[in-house]
């Protein structure tokens, strides 16, 4: 019987990690899992929002929740950023009564929809591990993934309640889901670390020193390639890379991808994506 969750595919999966989004589809076919459409759901706001308009953020995500709650099944995203967002506000609606009722009166109000609270977040690589269990993906791997990889989990989920049963300060399922896959798993200080997408317009200096000290950390323990768990930290690696090195004078030239993607690869997805990808890493280097 497969697993069925609500499926948010995160903050840019519809626009600039369209890839992201193109790559869940088949590695969750793949699995057995199946997505059931989140239809009308809105970013979860990346933390940003909330600065501005506190219970904007939390009505948006509120009504994210409504949805899936219409749906009956438990809310399933990709993204680090938005599994870390919707798990903490859903978490202070569970625990601030009066914030729940004023959030619930101004959902009912706007949209007519209601909340009640029975839902939980859940990360793609929690599902792995802690769902359907390592053994079944290293079953499903038909291209493995033999490369020296540095995954990135970014700050976002790495929260109590938010990880599964990974250790929130040392978290590990990235590298095993690595090892399972047929990857040679990179140690490195900054995997749990922000990259400072948040700041990126308004203080980009300091967030191109972020990317540049991430990515050179990842290339200096000798990792090949960087996949990263989060779709937002998954860009700002890759595209402002060339921006950072001209910023920093640090080396930033390696492939970025998103967890999604190496998961669809190694089970035989994209396997044209797969051999560019195989070429990028062996042309790209020092």
């Amino acid at each position: 019987m497969p697993l069925k969750y609500s499926y948010h595919p995160g903050n840019i999966a519809h626009s600039s990690a369209t890839e992201v989004n193109q790559t869940m589809v088949p590695l969750a076919r793949s699995l057995g899992i199946e997505l059931l459409p989140m239809e009308g759901a809105t970013s979860c706001g990346a933390g940003i929002i909330r600065q501005a308009n506190d219970i904007l953020q939390i009505t948006l995500n509120a009504r994210n929740f409504a949805i899936a709650e219409s749906l009956g099944a438990d809310i399933i995203t990709p993204c680090a950023a938005t599994a870390g967002n919707l798990h903490e506000d859903l978490s202070r609606l569970r625990e601030e009564p009066l914030l729940m009722r004023k959030t619930q009166e101004v959902l009912l109000r706007t949209t007519g929809m209601k909340f009640h609270g029975g839902i939980k977040v859940n990360h793609l690589l929690h599902v792995l591990v802690d769902e359907i269990g390592l053994d079944k993906v290293s079953q499903k791997v038909r291209n493995p993934i033999n490369f020296r990889i540095a995954g990135f989990y970014g700050p976002n989920m790495q929260q109590e309640g938010a990880c599964g049963d990974d250790d929130v300060y040392d978290p590990q399922y990235l590298e095993q889901l690595i090892e399972a896959l047929g990857g040679k798993p990179v140690q490195w200080e900054s995997r749990t670390q922000s990259v400072g997408v948040p700041g990126l317009f308004a203080e980009e200096a300091t967030v191109l020193r972020q990317i540049a000290s991430t990515i050179d950390d990842a290339k200096s323990e000798g990792a090949s390639i960087i996949v990263s768990a989060c779709t937002l930290s998954h860009t700002a690696l890759d595209v402002y890379q060339g921006k950072a090195s001209r910023s920093t004078g640090l080396s930033t030239n390696i492939p970025v991808i998103h967890l999604t993607e190496l998961l669809a690869f190694a089970f035989g997805h994209y396997n044209e994506r797969l051999a560019q990808l195989r070429t990028r890493i062996a042309v790209i280097g020092d």
